[in-house]
């Protein structure tokens, strides 16, 4: 009896232990992610007004916003209006946002979401996708700023972008064939990489703003500390 005892004792003290752990490695990480993302990269970026993009929010998940066609680049071409409902050619802005692949298709509303599907986006076992949406127009408020920016600044954007994108044997991009849809003019498309506790859908479009050279976390996980940047 005495050794049950102690041996509870002994469970339970163990228990205790990695309880604490795990309290604190979140803390941690979650000190980490608001430390990191005051940090500001490119303070005072060097823009010459030529073209507009824009970086909107849906209060969780940030999106790029980019002209449909420019002399560089006519995404319309890869990214066709003819895979969303609506198959509108008259759309002048495309939004694109990277993510967790099984979260964007099966969890159309958070009260949807699976554990399986949390658990596999935490840790980095799901694969992503691009969630794509076409707009008429931008209107800028406190959820979508505008950021004017140089062709040569476009460009890097533009390759970043595209870079995430998986492609097939002949270098375009790959429409994912699905019945999920946030809008009659959005899309989702294959992508590469896996999102994890350290890459959400707002450290890519942070990133892509990083590789432009604006104003950006030095790493953020939330949209918020994205857009402390643009505050006026």
């Amino acid at each position: 009896m005495l050794q049950l005892f102690d041996m509870t004792k002994k469970v339970l003290k163990y228990t205790r232990k990695l309880l604490f752990s795990i309290i604190g490695l979140i803390l941690f990480y979650f000190l980490s992610a608001f430390c990191l993302s005051r940090i500001t990269i490119n303070d005072k970026p060097n823009n010459k007004e030529e073209i507009t993009i824009y970086i909107m929010t849906n209060g969780v998940h940030t999106d790029i916003v980019v002209p449909t066609c420019t002399e560089q680049m006519d995404w319309s071409k890869e990214i066709k209006y003819s895979n969303t409902i609506s198959a509108d050619s008259t759309y002048q802005y495309l939004a694109m946002g990277w993510g967790d692949k099984k979260f964007y298709l099966e969890t159309p509303h958070f009260s949807d979401l699976k554990l399986s599907v949390a658990l596999g986006a935490i840790t980095g076992l799901n694969t992503s996708a691009m969630h794509t949406t076409y707009y008429k127009s931008i209107v800028e408020d406190e959820t979508c700023k505008k950021i004017t920016i140089s062709k040569e600044q476009y460009a890097s954007l533009t390759k970043y972008i595209l870079n995430s994108f998986k492609k097939d044997k002949n270098g375009h991009v790959i429409n994912i064939k699905t019945n999920a849809h946030y809008d009659n003019a959005d899309a989702f498309y294959e992508s590469i990489g896996s999102y994890s506790l350290f890459k959400t859908c707002n450290t890519w479009a942070n990133d892509a703003l990083k590789q432009c050279g604006q104003k950006s976390c030095l790493w953020t996980i939330f949209d918020t500390a994205i857009f402390l940047k643009y505050q006026k």
